[in-house]
């Protein structure tokens, strides 16, 4: 995939990050293979691909999730693909993982300044823009069926036995750097985990095919 489609900040770290698969552990492999073979079964049944992370607030790893998925689509050429990020309660894309976003090279521009801000991200001049602001999963911007449901904290999956419309549940939980708030190592571990997300669907990406 040419890098050069997408704005260069991001391009330099998508050539890194594709270049990390390595640093995934093998079991951790396994796991995200499993979406990726939902995702290769549905394309080629010809049917449209949605998927929903989800993490309580929608806060940081839902929106790491979604942002990057949607991206590698674009890198790796995968049409018929959109994916979505909801919680279990609604409260505002964190400032933080924006931050890491934005450091990571994807254009973020906030567009309201409410307590639950929308945000367009931007990741090349010729991509749709992604829309992002904290919602419950059930949200009528989501799909309500035949869609995967991708879990990425213990307390969302634990807390959500049943994702009504789900036809398939995955669970990828992360850490949540918001035990790193307001410390030192805030900046460091918003980063660490942004890229961990990033290294980790674009991995699912490039099993597709």
């Amino acid at each position: 995939m040419k890098t050069s489609i997408f704005y260069p900040g991001l391009a330099a770290y998508l050539a890194e990050v594709t270049q990390e698969f390595e640093q995934i552990p093998a079991t951790r492999q396994h796991q995200l293979k499993e979406v990726s073979q939902y995702i290769r079964q549905k394309l080629n049944a010809n049917q449209l691909v949605q998927v929903i992370v989800i993490c309580t607030h929608n806060s940081r790893r839902s929106h790491l999730g979604q942002i990057w998925l949607q991206i590698a689509a674009a890198f790796y050429h995968i049409q018929r693909f959109t994916s979505f990020s909801g919680g279990t309660e609604s409260t505002a894309f964190h400032p933080n993982a924006v931050t890491a976003l934005q450091t990571a090279g994807i254009e973020i521009v906030c567009q309201s300044a409410d307590e639950n801000p929308v945000y367009e991200c931007r990741y090349g001049a010729h991509f749709p823009t992604i829309e992002a602001f904290s919602k419950v999963y059930t949200h009528a911007t989501n799909p309500t069926q035949s869609f995967a449901a991708l879990m990425v904290c213990t307390q969302a999956d634990q807390g959500c036995p049943i994702v009504t419309g789900a036809e398939a549940r995955f669970s990828l939980p992360y850490q949540d750097p918001k035990a790193y708030d307001n410390t030192a190592q805030q900046s460091e571990q918003y980063n660490e985990r942004c890229r961990q997300i990033a290294r980790e669907m674009f991995f699912v990406m490039s099993q597709v095919f």
